[in-house]
């Protein structure tokens, strides 16, 4: 069972750092300053949850495996709770402004909405709201 303390670091290829750092960062998500050089960047995503943005030389240090070329491939989705449907839409404008592309229509359940965005390096992210007390039953 996971702490109070536990936290994920998800790492990410990316094929330029700074266009990432910068695509994130227009996102309105900030940077760890403490694990971020010129090889990672540390986004902060929030208090227990990071991305790690790792040049590609650099993240095959830590696999012996091809990198996926995720302008061909999907990887994984990386899906992030959000407050609200206007957070939602507003994160995914601003992801749109700042390069990336939505692959597939909005998803509106009633009572969970969601987005995808594609960002620069290719990665697949969900941005969704999920309204608890409006879940069927069915699904809890």
């Amino acid at each position: 069972m996971a702490s109070p303390s536990t936290k994920i670091f998800v790492n990410l290829p990316v094929r330029n750092l700074e266009k990432s750092k910068a695509f994130f960062s227009a996102l309105g998500y900030s940077l760890n300053p403490q694990f971020t050089d010129e090889n990672a960047a540390c986004l902060v995503i929030s208090d227990t949850i990071y991305a790690m943005l790792l040049t590609e030389p650099f993240f095959r240090t830590f696999t012996s495996k091809q990198i996926a070329d995720t302008r061909q491939t999907t990887e994984a989705i990386l899906a992030i709770s959000l407050a609200s449907r206007d957070q939602v839409d507003d994160l995914l404008a601003r992801g749109l402004a700042a390069g990336g592309s939505e692959p597939r229509a909005c998803q509106d359940q009633g009572w969970m909405y969601g987005r995808s965005l594609t960002d620069v390096d290719g990665h697949l992210w969900e941005f969704f709201f999920m309204d608890d007390a409006a879940v069927p039953q069915a699904t809890k």
